[in-house]
């Protein structure tokens, strides 16, 4: 989620997780959403596996997967998804209605209080979207906002001043109603309205922003319970005065306990010192459904995995050919199943297989393993400066077995040398990336913010993504950017669909970045607790756990 600078990229592990049950998953689905029936236990305390979040824990500001989970709790949107049709539901909102997908009407439920017992209004949604607009604010959730009228005003572009203090396309109309006003028609936007970057704000936030990325106030089913302690644990507690009818946390607390290895979590679930992880180590993969059984959570999610280049910054890596050889010499069936033990999938397109406009197939001879080929490209393409490849990757995610898997496989098919770099953290390499201080390949892998084609495409490779997004490689192409904007405006989901999948068709062209593999959801919990479900956005549902 940068970490984006928007949308979210994700410290997906080994293995991590975004179900969506409403996809036919065949043989390879094992019962997630598990409980054993009646009620449990009231009350108690548990702990689950973390990473350390990038920045402050600000909603507009947070495009990780690390500070998503935690502020998932503390926060409630104003809709949500549907665990088996992925359809958005409303949450904190009461109706959002339009007549032409350009201007929206909003009304709010009652009964929502910040938990300083502040009550959510419309206004305390403007305010954050107003702050998260603001280029001068540098918030990575800023191209969210871009469709709402008024967004070029904030949201200039480098070495420009913004011309304007708010969005002129939002409106409070009174505490429970507020209107939206897009640039143009866009169908999908109530989809997008369950991100990160929608929740609202408190007015505490403005009177002091840095407290508030250490103890952050939402209004959601936990609160904060006590500051964040950096490295080391996040502790929240039951909001009690969050609405009975939209679902009580029944746990008294939870803490995040931070990890920097996979597999020192995976030893801490298995001494039930933690009770539940959604990412689990590669060394745990042919043992861990034999040791949980139905307590190991194995389905399809939206995560895909990639091999990424900086092409603004480094032109070794400019040519098409160049990227398409090195994605021939890749392969995909080993990698998933020898280091994966089959809990990942070839990647046949830059589309989750869950998604609909997903094409099978649709990466054709760039996602087939073809070594001659792809030396022979390779070769007369030009190759690499000095005949070197080095890929950089987080080293607290569990990549380092597939991403020497793969140097392996470009030294032997291509004939070149592959060096590595570990960053410690995933904040640390995406900050690396965001401020062109790394200029090797990267590893990246995307999860969806919100269920729709779109966002896998204009998050990670469009102009707005540079500064204020997760395009790290500084990829440009106006055609991609036009049929974007045509796809926007579409009056039907199917034609939009076919006029994002033709931008999909110009990345498959260009590979600015590599799809190497799809995620499979992969976690596992103790007999402790019950009632676990990781959601379409690889968060855990922590309202509805409960001891067993």
């Amino acid at each position: 989620m940068r970490l984006t600078k928007t949308m979210r990229w994700t410290a997906l592990a080994a293995c991590t997780a975004l179900a969506i049950s409403a996809c036919s998953t065949g043989g390879d689905e094992k019962s997630s959403d598990q409980g054993s029936g009646g009620s449990g236990k009231k009350g108690g305390s548990i702990s689950i596996e973390s990473g350390e979040p990038q920045h402050g824990l600000v909603p507009q500001n947070t495009a990780e997967s690390e500070g998503a989970q935690v502020l998932a709790q503390l926060f409630a949107g104003l809709v949500e998804y549907d665990r088996k049709t992925n359809a958005p539901t409303l949450r904190v909102a009461q109706s959002i209605e339009t007549t032409d997908a350009t201007t929206w009407t909003i009304k709010l439920k009652d009964g929502y209080t910040f938990h300083n017992g502040e009550k959510v209004v419309a206004q305390n949604f403007v305010d954050a979207w107003n702050y998260g607009a603001d280029q001068d604010n540098a918030q990575e959730g800023l191209p969210f906002y871009d469709k709402i009228l008024g967004a070029d005003e904030l949201a200039p572009g480098k070495d420009k001043k913004p011309a304007a203090k708010e969005l002129k396309g939002l409106k409070v109309v009174d505490d429970r109603t507020f209107t939206v006003t897009l640039k143009a028609p866009f169908s999908q936007f109530k989809t997008m309205l369950g991100y990160t970057a929608f929740y609202p704000l408190p007015k505490a936030f403005f009177a002091d922003p840095k407290a508030f990325e250490e103890a952050p106030i939402g209004n959601g089913p936990f609160q904060m319970d006590g500051k964040w302690e950096h490295n080391k644990q996040i502790k929240v507690k039951r909001y009690e005065n969050f609405p009975a009818a939209d679902g009580k946390a029944k746990l008294d607390s939870v803490t995040f306990k931070i990890y920097d290895k996979l597999d020192t979590a995976y030893n801490d679930l298995r001494a039930d010192n933690i009770q539940i992880t959604n990412k689990l180590p590669i060394s745990a993969m042919s043992t861990v459904a034999q040791e949980f059984g139905d307590r190991y959570i194995y389905k399809p999610e939206s995560g895909v995995g990639f091999l990424g280049f900086p092409i603004s910054t480094n032109p070794a890596f400019g040519k098409p050919e160049i990227r398409k050889a090195i994605s021939m010499a890749i392969d995909r069936e080993s990698i998933t199943k020898t280091i994966f033990s089959g809990t990942r999938k070839p990647a046949d397109d830059f589309i989750s297989p869950i998604i609909p406009g997903y094409r099978q197939g649709a990466l054709g001879d760039a996602a087939k393993y073809n070594p001659a080929k792809a030396k022979e490209l390779f070769t007369q393409a030009g190759g690499l400066p000095g005949n070197t490849l080095e890929i950089g990757y987080n080293a607290d995610g569990g990549h380092k077995e597939w991403i020497e898997a793969v140097g392996n496989q470009l030294k032997s098919n291509l004939g070149i040398e592959v060096t590595f770099k570990p960053f410690e953290k995933f904040g640390a390499i995406l900050t690396a990336l965001g401020e062109h201080k790394y200029s090797g390949a990267f590893r990246m892998a995307w999860q969806m913010d919100y269920p729709s084609i779109e966002n896998y495409l204009r998050p990670i490779f469009s102009k707005i993504a540079i500064e204020n997004g997760s395009n790290y490689g500084g990829y440009v192409n106006e055609d991609f950017e036009a049929l974007l904007a045509k796809a926007d405006s579409a009056t039907s989901d199917t034609e939009g669909i076919k006029l994002y999948q033709q931008a999909d068709d110009i990345l498959i062209k260009e590979l600015p970045y590599i799809p190497v593999y799809t995620y499979m959801t992969s976690g596992a919990y103790t007999k402790a607790v019950k009632n676990v479900v990781i959601d379409a956005q690889n968060r855990i549902d922590l309202a509805n756990v409960e001891l067993a």
